[in-house]
């Protein structure tokens, strides 16, 4: 199970300790340290479209020049999320086939039990 984001993000962090409390253990990327890998941004845009993976409430996207907010399709958004990966939706949860964007309790039990 590897969990995507930054350590600093508050559900991030809310995702890192349900996975603790449920005893669920979990590798962490870092996306300031370590970046986005490529080919598994363009994975989570494919199962997943890209306007859920792409954060557009938050800061970093809010703050882009207007020309790089609109007209976005799936190219455009990975273009901008690998340059831009604070832009990625947090936490991203992937284990086997489970591809998850952002954190709720429930949909995290519900996806981890099967």
């Amino acid at each position: 199970m590897i969990l995507y984001g930054i350590p600093n993000c508050d559900m991030v962090k809310k995702a890192r300790s349900w996975l603790d409390a449920q005893g669920r253990a979990h590798a962490f990327h870092d996306y300031k340290k370590a970046g986005v890998p490529e080919e598994a941004l363009r994975g989570w845009v494919e199962r997943l479209g890209w306007e859920a993976v792409l954060n557009r409430a938050g800061q970093t996207f809010r703050k882009l020049p207007e020309p790089d907010k609109t007209d976005i399709d799936a190219e455009r958004a990975v273009a901008l999320m690998l340059a831009h990966p604070s832009a990625i939706k947090r936490p991203i949860l992937e284990e086997g086939e489970t591809l998850l964007a952002g954190f709720s309790p429930d949909r995290y039990a519900a996806a981890l039990e099967k």
